[in-house]
């Protein structure tokens, strides 16, 4: 299969908004994403906010009312998920800020995944899990996929390429 398109990575996602302030605080606050420098040549409102080597493009909409309406929380919706380093503390913040959610757990061969599914203020799905804990196993047999959270990722792949030794001569 290989790789068609020479994709590298996950750039960004784009989520149309009803209100661009309140997407930006909830980005911010709840996810801590930071806003970044947009391209001034748009011709419609946004804004940009990226960590976790991801970015999120928020489009103001020119029809708040044209947006659905959020419904319940599905845990079988589209949504974007989020590796966290505790589940403890995530569930624990969401509910200081009083963000209503949805727990799930997922168990595959004795490993369990931990799921928590909440909106942004615009209905869009949001799921904080320890996906880490599953490991990655191709269908066909193949090796398993680097699998990276944010420390380890450069590690790992560091301890698999082979070691050069460099010299240094004065």
């Amino acid at each position: 299969m290989g790789n068609p398109l020479q994709l590298q990575s996950l750039n960004h996602i784009s989520l149309v908004c009803r209100s661009l302030e309140q997407s930006i605080g909830f980005y911010q606050n709840v996810l801590g994403f930071d806003p970044i420098l947009r391209p001034g040549s748009f011709n419609f409102e946004g804004a940009w906010l990226f960590n976790y080597g991801i970015g999120i493009h928020l489009l103001q909409t020119e029809d708040p009312h044209q947006l659905p309406a959020a419904g319940g929380i599905n845990p079988k919706d589209n949504h974007i998920s989020f590796q966290c380093e505790s589940m403890a503390t995530a569930e624990k913040k969401l509910e200081e800020m009083e963000i209503e959610y949805v727990k799930s757990r997922v168990e595959e061969g004795g490993i369990y995944v931990d799921q928590i599914f909440f909106h942004d203020p615009d209905g869009s799905m949001i799921e904080i899990c320890n996906c880490n804990n599953l490991p990655v196993v191709a269908l066909d047999g193949g090796a398993p996929a680097l699998q990276c959270s944010r420390i380890n990722c450069n590690l790992e792949h560091q301890l698999q390429q082979p070691q050069r030794l460099t010299t240094v001569t004065p």
